[in-house]
């Protein structure tokens, strides 16, 4: 005699969500991760080459986490000067956000290194300015920053203009307005787009390869011309960073739903 099926509660249905809604893609994924693993796992010259790669995963993550957060200063300010009424504050920044979004990430960020740093460093005689590190978190926090600024430009746009009078008939002034009530809001807004925008950094990342930064995909490199294993040696790179990436888009889908949870 067959057992009852038991159906999700409130539903009616074995399953929780119906068939045609059903993430497909996780489970493929999955069972593709298992079978990945395990062939890593019985493999020596797979897992020499994860070793080898380990010191560029923890690069690769400093450099994402870095530039990300000068990006989101470099965006605050810049944003904040967007929607300034006043034109000294607002020229610089639409100045700064069109060159920046009108130039290759790639160039910008060689123009960084060899270019402006280079000129830092003799004009200020610091050898600060010569580190790989210290051009490639300038050159992507500045990149990504005139992307962020017009995502918190955004937000605060999004914001109703009747708050800020409001808040102004209460007796605060313009900026306490902006801090208080504003941001607040409009950064709860932002939080999403922000996150996409980690996720993209964390994969532009491997830019910093070609200013001779021993991220992952650099020591990738490395590990090819040591040991002429390109076949192994890309996959587990392309690996690495989709699980990286995986990672920081699961982060974002529950940012999303935690954001989105009490409107």
């Amino acid at each position: 005699m067959s057992q009852p099926h038991t159906a999700a509660p409130g539903t009616g249905r074995v399953f929780p969500l119906p068939l045609h809604r059903f993430p497909w893609w996780v489970l493929v994924l999955a069972i593709s991760g298992g079978l990945v693993a395990a062939r890593i796992a019985g493999s020596e010259i797979y897992l020499q080459t994860l070793r080898f790669l380990g010191s560029g995963i923890v690069v690769t993550l400093y450099l994402t986490v870095a530039s990300y957060g000068l990006a989101l200063v470099i965006g605050l300010v810049a944003g904040l000067m967007r929607v300034s009424g006043s034109p000294w504050l607002r020229t610089p920044a639409i100045l700064y956000i069109e060159v920046v979004r009108g130039v290759p990430l790639l160039v910008l960020l060689l123009y960084i290194a060899f270019v402006l740093t280079p000129w830092l460093a003799d004009a200020t005689q610091m050898r600060f300015w010569r580190d790989n590190v210290v051009r490639a978190v300038l050159g992507l926090g500045i990149g990504y920053g005139a992307y962020l600024a017009e995502v918190y430009r955004a937000g605060i746009e999004a914001i109703p203009r009747g708050q800020v009078e409001a808040a102004l008939s209460l007796g605060m002034s313009n900026g306490q307005a902006m801090r208080y009530v504003v941001l607040p809001q409009a950064i709860r807004i932002i939080l999403p787009p922000l996150g996409n925008d980690f996720v993209a950094l964390l994969k532009d990342s491997s830019l910093a390869s070609v200013i001779s930064v021993t991220e992952l995909t650099y020591s990738g490199n490395l590990n090819v011309a040591r040991t002429f294993r390109s076949f192994e040696t890309y996959n587990m790179v392309a690996l690495l960073y989709l699980m990286m990436t995986l990672a920081g888009s699961a982060g974002v889908r529950l940012l999303e739903r935690a954001t989105g949870r009490g409107r």
